[in-house]
């Protein structure tokens, strides 16, 4: 009986067991994880993100003025004002925003109307801000809470739109502006050639 006990034991250790499938969910979600990122690495423009302003008429941007700067807020009609415009999401805490705003006081001083939104910041700080660096702005509204931003969809600081004669949404460019950012995205649309 010993001898049985013991036979079938080794029968039952022979046993092929059969695959567990459930091995290969890791690499396949790996795998697929990996696709979705290389699809990202080969759009046209990777860094961008797509908008959904662009060919439509702008939100409104009926905000209060920046007291003390001495420029008005943006009015209801401000959009729609002959020739193009920018539309500038900026704040004093914003690096990026620092680093292109010698390429805005450039555009402005080229005859560019740079319409500044203010956007989540302190008044003293933002006013410190463009003392130090110089005020490119036509008009500067304050978005304190942040409802224009989301209005316009900004994902990041400093963004910044080209809108036509008819209040629509001609181009928008996340990030700051460069020289070569003007030269390739924006003097196209502005017909304006920096010094």
């Amino acid at each position: 009986m010993s001898e049985n006990l013991s036979g079938n034991a080794g029968t039952a250790g022979k046993r092929r067991r059969g695959f567990n499938w459930l091995l290969l969910i890791p690499p396949v979600l790996f795998l697929a994880f990996a696709g979705v990122l290389l699809m990202g690495l080969w759009r046209e423009a990777p860094d961008e993100l797509p908008s959904a302003l662009a060919g439509r008429t702008a939100p409104a941007l009926e905000l209060p003025p920046l007291d003390g700067l001495g420029v008005p807020a943006p009015g209801p009609d401000a959009l729609t004002a002959d020739g193009i415009k920018l539309v500038n999401f900026w704040a004093s805490w914003c690096g990026p925003c620092r680093a292109e705003h010698p390429t805005l006081e450039a555009m402005a001083e080229a005859g560019v109307p740079i319409i500044g939104v203010n956007y989540k910041d302190q008044p003293e700080d933002a006013l410190g801000f463009l003392r130090e660096l110089g005020n490119p702005f036509t008009a500067v509204g304050v978005d304190a809470a942040g409802r224009a931003g989301i209005d316009w969809g900004i994902y990041g600081l400093p963004e910044t739109f080209v809108i036509d004669a008819d209040g629509k949404v001609l181009l928008r460019h996340p990030g700051p502006i460069t020289r070569a950012v003007y030269e390739t995205r924006f003097q196209p649309l502005l017909g304006v050639a920096l010094d």
